[in-house]
């Protein structure tokens, strides 16, 4: 190394080593370690050995081995679960009685211990989920094949953790966790909608649920799907308010590809959207839904183009 080279590389290193105004004021008051990405992505993958212990794990049909490594994943789980809440917890903006290191950890325990009770809700959904995938899809032949190679089953696992954390108002865990499924899946799916059971996206890539949305049970979407806002409210300071924005969509409903369904609207029950649509107005139960048929037109020595 020459000695220019090593002196823009110290140089560089005095830079960077300072803590700019707009670096501290992006950082959480208090000085705690953040969290980790990397941590949290072993949360995710615990939790997805204890649903589908057979499939993640070395298949264990004796019951009592089975509670066995369970047991140890879900011991793992938990303190993995309180550092990584505890570590969030620095970013709750409403946590005003949360002062010390100690309380931050109490409650920590606490909302690990609330999720993991919520196990068994969480794996009776994910089930359904691979089920409604199943049943949508003729060129799935078996369970396995859902399971092992849908990127649906890997973003509904991260949406479905995702989503309890949010309810129980764990900060920055929930996106964390969600955004890892985005980036592997092209699957966006803000923890905050609510989706009811036996969901199943076809394809999926290019999917995007934003944080209000409220989708039924028996919901089928294709590839390129939005979910979407319209537009944006503001107060009078204009900053955005975060308020419904986002469709509703109810039971027995399916989306093809590339449709947007803009807007805090309806799109009522037993309806189909077409393909490569917008939708920005409610739509009646038993619809459907389709683009206008194409014009068919002769040209003549370029006349008409």
């Amino acid at each position: 190394m020459n000695n220019k080279t090593n002196e823009i590389l110290q140089k560089n290193v005095a830079l960077l080593s300072k803590l700019t105004e707009q670096e501290v004021n992006m950082m959480p008051a208090i000085e705690a370690p953040l969290p980790s990405v990397v941590q949290v992505k072993q949360i995710v993958a615990l939790v997805k050995s204890i649903i589908f212990p057979d499939y993640f794990n070395k298949r264990q049909p004796d019951e009592t081995i089975r509670s066995y490594y369970i047991g140890g994943h879900m011991e793992e789980l938990y303190g993995l679960l309180v550092k990584q809440i505890a570590h969030g917890l620095q970013f709750c903006e409403d946590c005003e009685e949360i002062t010390t290191k100690e309380k931050v950890y109490q409650e920590a325990a606490k909302l690990a211990t609330e999720f993991i009770d919520e196990l068994p809700e969480i794996k009776r959904l994910l089930y359904t989920d691979v089920q409604a995938m199943f049943d949508n899809d003729p060129a799935a032949t078996n369970y396995g094949e859902v399971i092992f190679c849908y990127p649906v089953v890997n973003t509904m696992i991260h949406y479905r953790i995702a989503h309890k954390l949010h309810l129980m108002r764990v900060p920055v865990i929930p996106r964390i966790i969600t955004e890892q499924a985005h980036s592997k899946t092209g699957i966006d799916i803000h923890p905050g909608a609510t989706i009811g059971e036996y969901f199943a996206i076809d394809h999926g890539t290019g999917v995007v649920i934003g944080e209000t949305s409220i989708i039924g049970n028996h919901v089928t979407l294709y590839q390129g799907v939005t979910l979407g806002a319209k537009s944006f409210k503001y107060d009078e300071n204009g900053n955005m308010l975060n308020i419904p924005r986002h469709p509703i969509i109810e039971d027995n409903v399916t989306v093809y590809s590339n449709a947007s369904i803009l807007g805090r609207i309806t799109i009522g029950h037993d309806s189909v959207i077409g393909g490569n649509i917008w939708v920005t107005h409610d739509v009646p139960p038993y619809s459907r839904i389709q683009q206008s048929k194409a014009v068919e037109g002769s040209f003549d020595g370029g006349l008409g183009i």
